[in-house]
């Protein structure tokens, strides 16, 4: 990885709850937003501490714009939990921590927010980071969680860590299955040479020659890289029936190059490629990948978009559901009349199992399985072509 910029100053986003009458006993969290699946829990009289949790994610450095994101997706679920009272009548507060996408770095913020903050759950981002810090989350009893990475050792790797998106596998298996369906047989694969974008390639090369298929090539780059031409040289020479990318920064200047260059072969790969930058270039149209299933409701996206004056994004997305599923999480601890701890949010995840928040989940393990979308990118739009439930 190149060498990541100034570590930020620590950050809070503090959402003060409308006022709320006291003689309301109920409280119905994200009704206007959410419909059948919204969190009812009772009320408390008057006005309570804020509930504080943390989140760990890389607001400067090269990963900065995707942490940008993610740091939308919490502000907006924030706000709107806040908007329709908090929970119990309790605001939801969010301290943040920038960790520059370094895992040394998301320790010494993890033990920021627990030791210092007292936090009982912090949302991370990133395989490294997360990854680093899943063995401090399992002996200090901490939920830990994960709204976007998705290396295959996150789905065991600390009984605290909880993914609320399925991992990499799952969606290739899905992929695998339907290029060998649709008479792709022989692939290429391009892949970041990290944690996530190695485990990317290892599980490609798994299910799609389980499937019947063959790889011809594979060729890593290094995080931030942004010259491919060599690359897809060597591809287009050998011809593969599709070239399976997995990298999670330089998709848009990827996209360009294929642009310019026009191989012969399909490129394909996972949800990252919702990235703003390559669906925007022309040289993405016809790109076909999976993704879990990211569209928000009309309502709540329109929000998002006068709130942020930007779209709706994969990530801002997935951490706003991530945020209405920990909140439901917390919402049965407090019914309970338990205090809000990890041990007792962790519990009540699997109590619920199902969320029906705004991207419906199901949590029979630590990784939620979520349907899964074929999409074909076409003029800057994502066209669904396959809809795969899992759980």
């Amino acid at each position: 990885m190149s060498s990541p910029m100034h570590h930020a100053e620590h950050t809070r986003a503090v959402l003060a709850p409308p006022t709320i009458s006291t003689r309301r006993t109920v409280l119905t969290l994200l009704a206007a937003t959410i419909g059948a699946g919204a969190l009812t829990v009772p009320r408390r009289a008057s006005a309570a501490d804020p509930i504080r949790l943390g989140a760990i994610l890389p607001l400067t450095g090269p990963d900065a714009s995707v942490g940008i994101q993610q740091q939308r997706g919490l502000r907006f679920g924030v706000s709107r939990l806040n908007a329709a009272g908090g929970i119990a009548g309790r605001p939801l507060e969010i301290l943040y921590e920038d960790d520059e996408g370094r895992p040394d770095q998301a320790i010494i913020s993890f033990n920021k927010l627990v030791s210092l903050e007292g936090v009982p759950l912090i949302f991370s981002a990133f395989s490294g980071p997360t990854l680093a810090m899943a063995p401090l989350a399992t002996r200090k009893k901490i939920v830990l969680v994960n709204g976007g990475a998705q290396a295959d050792r996150l789905a065991k790797a600390s009984p605290y860590l909880f993914n609320t998106i399925p991992v990499a596998a799952d969606e290739i298996a899905v992929l695998a299955k339907y290029l060998i369906s649709n008479g792709k047989k022989t692939a290429g694969i391009l892949y970041e040479n990290d944690a996530g974008g190695s485990a990317g390639r290892n599980d490609f090369r798994a299910a799609f020659e389980q499937v019947g298929g063959t790889i011809i090539g594979q060729e890593p780059v290094t995080f931030g890289q942004t010259d491919y031409r060599p690359m897809l040289l060597k591809f287009a020479s050998s011809k593969p029936d599709v070239l399976f990318v997995m990298l999670s920064d330089g998709l848009g200047p990827l996209a360009d190059q294929i642009y310019q260059m026009k191989p012969s072969f399909l490129i394909v790969g996972t949800s990252f490629f919702n990235d703003p930058a390559l669906l925007h270039s022309p040289g993405s149209n016809g790109w076909l990948h999976t993704q879990v299933k990211i569209k928000a409701p009309t309502a709540i996206a329109a929000s998002f978009k006068s709130m942020f004056n930007v779209d709706m994004e994969f990530w801002g997305s997935q951490y706003s559901n991530a945020t209405y599923i920990m909140a439901q999480a917390i919402a049965r601890v407090i019914a309970q009349k338990e205090p809000i701890t990890g041990e007792n949010i962790r519990q009540a995840i699997f109590d619920i199992k199902t969320f029906n928040v705004m991207l419906p989940a199901v949590f029979a393990t630590n990784t939620a399985a979520m349907e899964i979308d074929i999409a074909r990118i076409q003029d800057a739009q994502q066209h669904v072509v396959q809809a795969i439930k899992l759980g």
